[in-house]
């Protein structure tokens, strides 16, 4: 996502400032003040989960062009927003399991807090639901969104007295994770439990087995951001607008059909 931001504003001759988060409220409202000390002419960020009124009039009151995107964090109308359509993607890793002929699927990762993890849990349940097949919620295991976190919620999984056959996972990171926590037990991933992701990053398809993903397009959003965010530095003072990319599913080796295990 920074490439497609960092390429587009480069050909227009900005200076780009980065910061990044953790996901801290504390560390966004201190990098937000910097970037106000250093009097930049515009932001594009991803609000952090929890995002307050407060800080919607803080942005407000800079009078500066702000983008978000990826995050759907803030109330819709406010400022331009770019993103996935998380909704669909979540769908759509659902409905490529379920056509695999499996039906205790988990969703793994992530915070219950953030708008993506809701939309992707959406995604999820919609798939279940149009499947016949309600949904368990012992198979909602949200944790941090790193590697570390997808082996620790599959560790957990693997307790359960009626564990998954497959795993759509919050995002390629996580994924990897949960792989690598599956193979430590002797689990082979993409044959004895299937394994989806998310964002398809470029470790995705080095991976063994190569992961299969929901392509979220990051170089695209970040160039889409770039691009909104000169525009309305040259005055464009239209009505924010809101732009949702659609997700691609890229099958890979990962997400093996559950009669090819028996």
């Amino acid at each position: 996502m920074l490439v497609g931001v960092h390429e587009a504003l480069d050909q227009e001759g900005y200076t780009v400032i980065l910061g990044t988060t953790f996901d801290r409220l504390e560390k966004q409202d201190a990098l937000l003040s910097t970037m106000l000390e250093h009097r930049v002419g515009g932001v594009i960020m991803s609000p952090v989960p929890g995002c307050s009124a407060e800080m919607l009039e803080r942005l407000r009151q800079w009078d500066i062009p702000v983008v978000l995107f990826a995050r759907d964090e803030l109330p819709a109308g406010q400022f331009d927003y770019i993103g996935i359509d998380n909704i669909a993607g979540g769908r759509m890793a659902v409905e490529h399991l379920l056509e695999g002929g499996h039906r205790r699927i988990a969703f793994i990762g992530g915070s219950p807090q953030s708008s993506v993890w809701k939309a992707r849990r959406s995604g999820y349940s919609e798939a279940l639901r149009a499947a016949g097949i309600e949904m368990d919620d012992t198979l909602l295991v949200p944790s941090a969104t790193t590697r570390q976190g997808g082996r620790m919620a599959v560790k957990r999984l693997l307790q359960h007295p009626n564990p998954p056959t497959a795993l759509f996972c919050y995002n390629d990171v996580v994924a990897f994770g949960a792989m690598l926590g599956l193979k430590e037990e002797g689990i082979v991933p993409g044959r004895d439990i299937a394994v989806v992701g998310f964002d398809n990053i470029q470790e995705s398809a080095l991976f063994q087995p190569p992961l299969t993903t929901v392509a979220a397009f990051p170089e695209k959003i970040g160039a889409y951001a770039a691009k909104q965010l000169h525009e309305r530095m040259k005055g464009d003072a239209s009505a924010p607008k809101r732009t949702i990319l659609q997700p691609e599913l890229v099958i890979r080796q990962s997400s093996g059909k559950r009669e090819e295990k028996r």
